[in-house]
């Protein structure tokens, strides 16, 4: 007769084993379930002439052109103080400080919205516990066409946006913008995840019918199979998480996305659904960029709840980071950096 003890260790041998044979059977179920796979990708470190040396007399005469951007923050700005900025001033945009006013018209709800659809589909979110359904409207609208139209960002080039309450891991030893600079960047991330489908019911069909207006601004080399798995009949609901980002102005106050925002905004989905920036923000950088133009940040560790990111292996050493890798969003199944890699076979 068996005891408890050996049922247990039953179980645990036949679901380890499950677990082996599925990952050598089955390349995708093997992904998702380990962190280090793709050693190979995006493990190259930054080239020393982009390192900051140890002592802040020697640090490069040469600096990019840009800004840090907030809305409101305290505790973020000791974290990028800590363990990234030695050389960049902070734009700070909120009606609190007197450095730089959002315009009214920027982020509060048009006059030509219908109030009482909206108010519904707030009052619809809530009921279905959608997470964050009936907030972040104005805000989602705001950093998907008007934050890069602040008068205090029209004379940078490159900006990183930095969200309250965030980790910054590891440090950061060479300087990000410069890279983004000279290597033609327009796009950073740290994460890639799946959007919730119940936010953004009608956007991929709206994005669907831009493209077939505006074709000649759809650049060639994109990454729309990150966006899509089926000739873009379908969204793939994979997004760049865009609460980090570190990104060229030039691009965002450009034609291609200028025309793009007005379209999605005369749609009303930012409140009558609940369109977020971060798949605006990553359909844009998809559809109006080549595919070498975005890049993934993957030595700087990362967190915003509930994710984060964690290097792995010697990127996490010489980060000199202090996150568990274990628990980073890599590769599990809510997290859509495989379909990022297919993008780099």
């Amino acid at each position: 007769m068996m005891t408890l003890m050996h049922y247990i260790l039953l179980v645990s041998g036949v679901i380890i084993s499950i677990h082996y044979i599925m990952s050598f059977m089955y390349e995708e179920y093997g992904k998702k379930n380990e962190l280090v796979r793709s050693q190979n990708l995006y493990k190259t470190p930054a080239p020393d002439e982009y390192c900051k040396p140890d002592s802040p007399v020697h640090l490069q005469d040469r600096k990019a052109n840009t800004s840090i951007v907030v809305l409101e923050i305290m505790s973020s700005m000791k974290q990028l103080e800590d363990r990234f900025n030695r050389n960049y001033i902070w734009t700070l945009t909120n009606a609190m400080v007197k450095f730089g006013l959002i315009p009214s018209d920027h982020c509060h709800q048009p006059s030509w919205i219908d109030g009482e659809q909206a108010s519904k589909s707030c009052d619809d979110m809530i009921k279905n516990d959608v997470i964050y359904g009936g907030r972040y409207w104005n805000m989602c609208r705001f950093n998907s066409g008007f934050f890069y139209r602040h008068e205090l960002l029209q004379k940078y080039w490159y900006y990183w946006r930095v969200e309250p309450d965030i980790q910054l891991f590891c440090d950061m030893d060479y300087d990000t913008f410069l890279m983004m600079q000279d290597q033609n960047k327009v796009y950073g991330f740290t994460m890639a995840i799946s959007e919730i489908p119940a936010t953004i019911p009608t956007l991929w069909n709206v994005v669907k019918s831009f493209i077939d207006a505006n074709p000649d601004l759809v650049t060639p080399g994109n990454v729309m199979e990150f966006l899509s798995d089926d000739g873009r009949e379908s969204y793939s609901l994979c997004h760049f998480w865009s609460n980090f980002e570190i990104a060229d102005l030039d691009f965002w106050q450009g034609k291609a996305y200028s025309k793009f925002f007005e379209y999605l905004d005369e749609q009303g989905g930012f409140y009558y659904d609940h369109w977020g920036d971060a798949p605006v923000h990553s359909i844009r950088a998809a559809l109006f960029t080549k595919k070498e133009q975005i890049h993934l940040f993957n030595d700087i560790g990362y967190q915003h709840d509930p994710f984060k990111h964690c290097p792995q292996g010697d990127v996490h050493t010489k980060g000199k980071c202090w996150c568990d890798p274990d628990k980073s969003v890599d590769y599990q199944i809510y997290s859509c950096l495989n379909q990022y890699d297919k993008l780099f076979p």
